[in-house]
């Protein structure tokens, strides 16, 4: 990998790849073993850089707002506080790390072919997927899932099973974090180019003579604002990939010409193809934490236990006492999980909070459930035609009732977890499941409405936690979905030698955490290419 500084002004690819994220290194890798490839990822490497790869960093890469950030932050018109990945890797570059499969289910459902699938997951978890140390904290919180009716117990297991069990990570056993930008070990050096801080500023299209529009080329700027230009080699099987992610593929789209006609028009974007379902159909699994102070210390923990309630909901939990100690901040891991939200949300800043801050430090973590699917959707508009400013994005949290449905239960689950036998040593026993509910939406975690009214000083109904306490888990998936922007071989409708491979093509979440699978899709999209391109010569 190199920076773009300095690359041909015209080069010349049989693919080329937007985005070097958790969809783009593993197909990259793949492609370059039979063909010539460009990767380009707008931002830069994440190796040397102590905040991406220490699991005890955790949310310093995320809570970092500045330009050179690996995080770029934006805010739904929701009022929820996100952020997209700015390097190489995408988000298992930021993300908490769980690795877990999607369904047998869900495999077939999105048409895939199971073996080759198999044969993709095994290959991703060759180089970045690990067995969590499992800790007293966390097999606490197991044991409490058992105890809540979350059966049966599966155990370690990468496969999506309802009851509980111990998923993978992509931190070993050092605490050091494997992201997808390790899968560009498997690449073929002479056949791929891999180039940093090159931002895609459009696609190219040939249109005249043609009875639909043909991709040809990529305009990119290196850091000092220079633009170059990459173009596909002679012959129907190159083509360009977009990999830029759920935000980045429609904006692209649309930067480039393809989109709803008048979101093209009042952005003076020449149009290439009138196409209305590119940033609709947007959606993000809504998610909610309680904070458990725990009277003992609670070891350092991300992500590794899940219930898979079969209801709907998937019970999470993260621990310790300092998430953010080895990062520049050295807050408290309560202080850092909640900056990752908001700069202004510090748990220090609540008065609920004060006695416990004053009595000793921070020790305990978050019980979380995520809502699956999710059933409520949202839409993306262009803002600017500066591909580096976020689009205007809205998700509709909630918006569909069964959601909320889902979240309720979830929540009702985590009481059950908090208040089991198992789980009484890491709990004060005075503090009732109400008050933490209380404790939790004191705090600001996101930018929506506080609550007000005569109610306003009573702990909060579940449905009123989960209103307004909701904030990402950054799972949030659509704008290019198959079926509607894509076909299923995820080529645009309507255009050749152009397709989309990342999270904005799914209309429903695969699993516990997406990226797995999404890891999978890039390595399972490049072998069925090849072997196109294989068959055709």
């Amino acid at each position: 990998m190199r920076d773009a500084t300095g690359s041909p002004t015209t080069s010349y690819y049989d693919y080329i790849i937007i985005g070097g994220g958790t969809a783009g290194c593993p197909l990259a890798a793949t492609l370059s073993q039979n063909a010539s490839v460009l990767l380009l990822e707008r931002g830069g490497a994440p190796y040397n850089n102590p905040n991406i790869t220490r699991l005890s960093a955790f949310g310093a890469a995320l809570s970092d707002l500045s330009e050179t950030s690996p995080s770029q932050r934006f805010v739904s018109e929701d009022g929820v506080i996100n952020a997209r990945a700015r390097v190489l890797g995408g988000g298992s570059a930021l993300n908490a790390g769980f690795y877990t499969r999607a369904g047998t289910k869900y495999v077939r459902n999105m048409g895939w072919d199971g073996a080759l699938a198999n044969e993709s997951y095994q290959w991703v978890e060759a180089k970045v997927a690990f067995q969590p140390p499992m800790g007293r904290w966390q097999t606490a919180v197991r044991d409490g899932l058992l105890e809540a009716g979350i059966v049966p117990n599966n155990g370690f297991t990468y496969d999506h099973i309802n009851g509980t069990k111990f998923g993978g990570t992509i931190f070993d056993r050092n605490g050091h974090r494997h992201t997808a930008a390790d899968l560009l070990e498997y690449a073929d050096p002479k056949g791929i180019t891999v180039l940093l801080h090159a931002t895609v500023h459009r696609i190219l299209f040939r249109t005249r003579g043609t009875t639909k529009p043909i991709a040809n080329g990529v305009v990119y700027r290196d850091r000092t604002g220079q633009a170059h230009r990459a173009y596909l080699k002679e012959g129907a099987l190159s083509e360009i990939i977009l990999s830029a992610g759920t935000l980045g593929s429609p904006q692209l789209l649309m930067l480039s010409g393809v989109g709803p006609l008048a979101q093209l028009e009042a952005q003076n974007i020449t149009v290439v193809m009138d196409q209305p379902h590119v940033g609709q159909d947007m959606y993000d699994n809504p998610m909610n934490a309680v904070f458990v102070p725990s009277p003992v210390p609670v070891e350092v923990s991300l992500i590794e236990v899940v219930g898979i309630t079969g209801e709907g909901t998937y019970v999470e939990a993260a621990g310790g006492e300092n998430f953010g100690g080895g990062g520049s901040t050295g807050s408290s891991s309560t202080r850092d999980y909640y900056a990752m939200f908001s700069p202004r949300a510090t748990l220090l800043e609540s008065n609920s909070m004060t006695k416990l801050s004053s009595a000793q430090p921070f020790q305990g973590g978050f019980l979380l459930e995520k809502v699956m699917g999710p059933l409520s959707t949202g839409h993306l508009e262009l803002k600017t035609r500066n591909p580096k400013d976020n689009p205007v994005v809205t998700f509709n949290y909630f918006q569909h009732p069964d959601d909320l449905k889902r979240c309720v239960r979830g929540i009702q689950t985590i009481e059950r977890v908090v208040q089991s036998k198992a789980f009484a040593r890491y709990k004060y026993a005075d503090m009732s499941f109400e008050y933490l509910l209380n404790l939790t939406a004191s705090t600001p975690v996101n930018l929506r409405p506080p609550r007000s009214g005569p109610g306003a000083s009573l702990p909060p109904s579940a449905e009123e936690f989960c209103q307004h306490t909701v904030t990402t888990i950054w799972h949030y998936h659509g704008g290019c979905v198959v079926g509607r922007v894509v076909d299923g071989d995820y080529k645009v409708i309507g255009i050749d030698r152009l397709r989309v491979i990342d999270m904005s093509t799914v209309g429903y979440c695969p699993g516990t955490n997406p990226q797995a699978t999404v890891m999978m899709l890039g390595r399972y999209m490049g072998v069925k290419i090849l072997r196109e391109r294989l068959t055709d010569k």
